[in-house]
């Protein structure tokens, strides 16, 4: 192996990606399939790690699997404008913008049970009532 080839634990090693996520990326196509040296085992190179670091990047920040393809894409062909990318990138703000106001409405309930809650008290608790529907 040459020193710009890494083995699939390598490969995991220096992203700190699991392994069967890396399989998993592999058989959905969001890594290629790796290169196979001589005796069989899969080679990557510093162009899959730097795939990998990409496809984890985006899950972090929350992309889906087929955002992350499209991206990937998009990326990919030269003639790609960054407008295309930017639609992508601003619809999943607005999805992230609509799942912190749900959060924050979540939040608001549960500190308002949470309050009224009378600590000690035993049943009805407010709290269960309303997961329950009752209240």
């Amino acid at each position: 192996m040459t020193i710009k080839e890494f083995t699939r634990k390598q490969l995991a090693r220096s992203t700190g990606c699991n392994l069967e996520t890396i399989r998993y990326y592999e058989k959905i196509g969001l890594l290629l399939k790796p290169l196979r040296n001589p005796n069989g085992y899969r080679i990557y190179t510093h162009t899959d790690v730097k795939r990998l670091r990409f496809v984890l990047r985006a899950r972090e920040l929350g992309f889906t699997l087929e955002e992350i393809r499209q991206l990937i894409g998009l990326a990919s062909v030269s003639t790609s404008s960054c407008d295309e990318i930017n639609h992508i990138a601003q619809v999943h703000i607005s999805q992230i913008k609509t799942k912190i106001q749900d959060l924050s409405k979540m939040l608001d309930t549960l500190q308002k049970l949470s309050r009224q809650c009378k600590k000690g008290q035993g049943y009805p608790c407010p709290i269960i009532e309303a997961l329950m529907g009752e209240k």
